[in-house]
């Protein structure tokens, strides 16, 4: 440090990161606390608080005097001592083993002023800081055995692999879902929402929200699910959901068939078992949200990422928030510790041919999946199979064939695709079924939902595919050619529409918001590309 820059903090007057002190006062400890629970600064000794120079005596004792004080307190706080003219300049160091109290107690910033920490305060900043821990906290509302579901607990104790006839109390502390004490067993709050009969009447953030939009966005609901029956059953129902509201095809290769989903349901349920596990359960106002749309799937946990994480650092870094939590999924095989989750959502949208999932954070943490193209394409060229000539009707299996299937050619000869459809009367009818095999009913307008991404391409749509076609473009560009300063929602939903349904790709699909990111017509884009013109020009 320098007199220059000592200069400017004489001018800069006293704020959250600077405070003025004449002398080495009884108050110096809560200065130094403060800074360290706040975000670290500086303390000018000998500056009167109208920021005129005073100037304080530099000796061996003073200096001593300041680094007693900064040892004792709990846990000890960093600083650095440094003498510019008549001024001694104490940086200290935000610390990284927030909450630091000194013999008077928790202090912090506010503005210009060192406060006191309220009871609520100290707590709101322990947890901040992870010193206070929502998974292991005891619940003592709980009362066993009246609030303790039987059932759920032995659904757990089956998939975890215990095996012989320990008691239900013996397993429950050794898993430290709860702890005796006085005779009784007291449970921790990650047991509560393991095996509570009624989760929500001690933790009224604890279900999941599903939501199925019509459309792109949140104007139109066309179904809602909460589901609350605790941390296992609500995952098994969101994927459930999921799979009845959202399509699945069929691959034909030789005699094999195989089932082609539209998402990557493994991604999917391990997106939804990190967003329950990772949560910030002591945001009381909140909950997981699910949300299916017609060109994408959103799945947000209330807390952003845990203290000490960047999205950069998703794939390569994890931090547990609730470790139990983790622990108790872990033993049923629901998550693995390793901290991959994010790679295995990568790799597996990956192997079943989906765009890469896209995460973010503000405040909440979403994981944004896409769906297959390839099953989209399919879906969107069905159609009625029409009466032959003659008038006689179509069978129910030869010409279901023929309306539904296309062939693409392979190493190993052509491989057939097929939508999966259910049919009534005879008749096939233009619904992919839903994956968990259900007949249409409430999904039904989930599925009209679908047939409107399907719909003929819109004037901006057929554009983008020709803007695409010979080359590939970027963004600017195709704002330009259409002769757009900004980029209007018209145009994100047409090229929202024709990547989901996989008649535009990306050049850089691993990295969606690249700055060299560009977009080009697929061969299918081509191909509705030339039937568009030719239904145009006849």
């Amino acid at each position: 440090m320098k007199a220059t820059d000592l200069d400017i903090l004489l001018q800069e007057g006293e704020g959250v990161m600077l405070e003025y002190k004449e002398g080495l006062s009884s108050s110096f400890a809560r200065e130094l606390v403060a800074l360290a629970n706040t975000a670290g600064g500086r303390i000018l000794l000998g500056v009167r608080d109208d920021g005129t120079v005073k100037g304080i005596a530099d000796t061996n004792q003073l200096r001593a005097r300041i680094q007693d004080i900064a040892r004792n307190c709990d846990p000890p706080v960093k600083i650095l001592v440094q003498r510019i003219g008549e001024v001694t300049v104490v940086t200290v160091r935000e610390s990284d083993a927030k909450p630091v109290q000194c013999s008077d107690g928790y202090f912090w910033r506010q503005g210009a002023v060192t406060q006191k920490l309220s009871r609520d305060e100290i707590r709101d900043l322990f947890r901040s800081e992870g010193a206070i821990r929502f998974d292991i906290s005891l619940c003592p509302k709980f009362r066993y055995p009246q609030d303790f579901d039987r059932e759920k607990y032995d659904a757990w104790l089956r998939l975890s692999g215990i095996t012989g006839r320990p008691s239900a109390e013996d397993v429950l502390v050794n898993i430290e879902a709860a702890e005796r004490s006085g005779g009784k067993l007291i449970f921790r709050n990650a047991g509560v929402l393991f095996f509570a009969r009624n989760v929500r009447h001690f933790f009224n953030q604890a279900y999941i929200t599903c939501l199925l939009a019509k459309g792109a966005d949140k104007v139109h609901i066309l179904d809602r699910k909460d589901f609350t029956g605790g941390i296992v059953s609500d995952i098994e129902d969101s994927l459930r959901f999921i799979e009845r509201n959202t399509r699945t095809a069929y691959r034909i290769e030789g005699l094999r068939r195989e089932d082609v989903p539209e998402y990557p349901m493994k991604a999917l349920r391990e997106a939804i078992t990190n967003a329950v596990m990772h949560r910030d359960w002591f945001m009381e106002g909140a909950n997981v949200f699910v949300e299916i749309y017609t060109d994408r799937i959103e799945i947000s946990s209330p807390g952003g990422l845990p203290k000490g994480m960047k999205l950069s650092d998703l794939g390569r870094k994890s931090i547990r928030r609730n470790a139990l939590i983790a622990d108790l999924l872990h033993r049923i095989t629901f998550i693995e510790k390793a901290g991959t989750g994010i790679k295995r959502m990568r790799e597996e949208a990956h192997d079943q041919h989906c765009p890469a999932p896209i995460f973010e954070e503000n405040g909440f943490f979403t994981a944004i999946f896409y769906p297959n193209p390839e099953v989209r394409a399919q879906v969107g060229t069905m159609e009625e199979p029409k009466t032959p000539k003659g008038g006689t009707k179509p069978g129910p299996s030869r010409d279901h064939d023929q309306a539904h299937e296309t062939v693409e050619p392979t190493p190993h000869g052509p491989r057939k695709y097929r939508a999966s459809t259910p049919q009534v009367a005879g008749q096939v009818t233009g619904q992919v079924a839903p994956q968990d095999g259900t007949k249409p009913g409430p999904s039904q307008a989930h599925d009209q939902a679908h047939d409107e991404a399907h719909e003929p391409l819109s004037m901006v749509e057929h554009r983008l595919l020709k803007e695409c076609t010979n080359e590939p473009q970027n963004t600017p560009n195709l704002l330009n050619t259409f002769g757009y300063k900004t980029r209007p929602g018209g145009f994100k939903v047409a090229l929202s529409r024709l990547l989901a349904l996989g008649f535009l790709e990306m050049t850089i699909p691993d990295k969606p918001r690249s700055k060299k990111q560009r977009y080009r017509t697929t061969a299918a884009g081509r191909a509705v590309l030339v039937n568009s013109e030719k239904e145009t020009q006849s």
